[in-house]
């Protein structure tokens, strides 16, 4: 280990802090503690405000996969993702477990659209808010790794008012990544970011999250065709699930491949015939 004096690096981070900091060679993706885990939903139903949402609908993850769900706004796709997460509306049925056949509780980590980061927390007590409201010693050397990890060290006692709104949302991936859960549920969590800064994250984000099971809902076609290895438009009313052609090569791959663009193009007419 090295002990360190952090300067900011950035016109944001105003602390000059003492942190016992991980050695480069130290500072590793954080593991994930369970194998790949697949997860299984059977005859999901939802009624909301008498509207049915969707019925009988059927969604498998495969352990360890990356899958993007596209979809137009107000068709269910938050909702699937909460019910996904345990946070169970009024009106819902189906069958929820994992690959292994149990239920998903306390598996399951979720990143939403805004970063919720408190704004009474630095960044590191954000970063390990989730342990200390299980009433849990928080491992503050992981969440350090995870800060290098997401190029916040030096931010690491800095309030959130302080970060911009790409640093704000590295702090909500490491916070997400903190609480080593093998299946991580996104809700458009980069929509509001400036293009730069949105692919940067994106890659940052393929990157950690390599090993777990991953469903991200995005409006952003060329998003998905860039992080999902699979990925699956919902639509109709009630709303089912199609799954489109993978892709070949790797994620995050480049906007501008032939094959990513003709993709695209490909999912604007699929789209647009649907809405």
């Amino acid at each position: 280990m090295l002990i360190t004096t952090i300067t900011p690096l950035s016109d944001f981070c105003h602390s000059r802090i003492v942190l016992e900091m991980p050695t480069p060679s130290a500072v590793i993706p954080s593991p994930v503690s369970l194998l790949p885990l697949a997860v299984r939903l059977r005859a999901a139903r939802l009624v909301y405000a008498g509207m049915t949402l969707f019925d009988r609908l059927d969604l498998e993850l495969m352990g360890g996969s990356f899958t993007c769900l596209l979809g137009p706004s107000g068709i269910g796709k938050s909702s699937l993702l909460r019910l996904l997460a345990g946070l169970t509306p009024p009106g819902i049925s189906g069958e929820l477990h994992g690959g292994d056949g149990l239920p998903l509780t306390g598996r399951v980590a979720y990143m939403a659209q805004q970063d919720l980061l408190l704004p009474w927390l630095n960044v590191l007590d954000n970063v390990t808010l989730g342990s200390r409201l299980r009433g849990d010693r928080p491992d503050q050397q992981r969440a350090l790794e995870l800060l290098v990890r997401v190029g916040l060290a030096d931010c690491a006692l800095a309030r959130p008012d302080t970060l911009s709104g790409g640093m704000r949302q590295r702090a909500a991936l490491a916070r997400t990544l903190m609480e080593d859960r093998p299946v991580v549920l996104m809700d458009e969590p980069f929509s509001g970011l400036d293009a730069l800064t949105r692919l940067r994250l994106q890659a940052m984000a393929v990157e950690l999250l390599t090993g777990r099971t991953v469903l991200l809902i995005t409006h952003d076609p060329l998003e998905a065709l860039r992080l999902g290895e699979h990925i699956l438009v919902m639509n109709g009313r009630p709303a089912t699930l199609h799954a489109l052609p993978d892709l070949p090569g790797d994620p995050p791959r480049d906007p501008g491949d032939p094959a990513v663009q003709a993709a695209y193009r490909a999912i604007l007419r699929r789209l647009e015939a649907v809405a």
